[in-house]
């Protein structure tokens, strides 16, 4: 594995060319499917997944959008954490890194395929959450990180349950309206959960950068992926 991961990044480093980036790209994705833990603990270290993947991102290497959100993807799926014991704590930290400066990752995969989530009547009547009013998550640290307690997390975990739900009822209106025939009540109701959702993304990116705790991280990116996804759904 070292060997193979040593000569993806020769081919990475400071290469302008952008089909033979595309091929590696394309390699490292099989890679990635086909090779066990060996190999992916050493691509979501910091030294590859940043100073190789993420430094083509620089505008300096004009790569098409296609490859810009591979790469971005690639970053995001592994810093939600492979099958067995490797270790993505330094993928996830450049994970954050790009979500503090406002990097728009691209939708997931399984959003984009999954299967279709059926709706209830039910379903429709807004949300508590759906006032355009802003909620708080949480109180924002006075220090620069947050050590968050049961009753916090607690907290925490109730709120972005109410995100999940957010997200369910935005995407089931964007399934079942087509563009021209919408229904104004659910345009509506759209218009306020989307802007609920995207003050809900903005507090969940100002606490990846600020609490400690390792479960709540993974709890809030995976949240943060479901929010851009039906975000940019709705923005398309």
């Amino acid at each position: 594995p070292k060997d193979a991961v040593k000569a993806l990044k020769k081919k990475l480093s400071k290469n302008c060319n952008h089909k033979e980036i595309r091929l590696t790209l394309s390699l490292l994705d099989m890679c990635i499917e086909n090779c066990g833990p060996r190999f992916q603990s050493l691509v979501v270290k910091k030294d590859f997944c940043k100073d190789k993947l993420v430094k083509l991102l620089n505008p300096r290497y004009n790569l098409p959008i296609d490859m810009q959100e591979k790469i971005l993807t690639f970053i995001m799926t592994w810093a939600r954490g492979f099958q067995g014991t490797v270790d993505v704590s330094e993928v996830k930290e450049v994970y954050i890194e790009l979500l503090k400066k406002g990097v728009e990752f691209p939708s997931s995969d399984t959003s984009r395929g999954g299967p279709k989530t059926s709706s209830q009547p039910s379903t429709k009547s807004s949300p508590p959450s759906a006032n355009p009013a802003k909620r708080s998550l949480l109180p924002l640290p006075t220090g620069p990180t947050l050590l968050l307690t049961p009753e916090q997390i607690g907290k925490l975990y109730s709120e972005l349950d109410m995100a999940k739900m957010n997200v369910r009822v935005m995407s089931s209106i964007l399934k079942e309206n087509v563009p021209g025939s919408e229904n104004p009540d659910d345009m509506n109701l759209l218009q306020k959960l989307y802007k609920t959702c995207r003050m809900m993304q903005e507090r969940i990116m100002e606490l990846l950068v600020t609490v400690e705790n390792e479960d709540v991280i993974v709890e809030l990116i995976q949240v943060n992926e479901d929010l851009n996804n039906v975000l940019l759904g709705h923005e398309r």
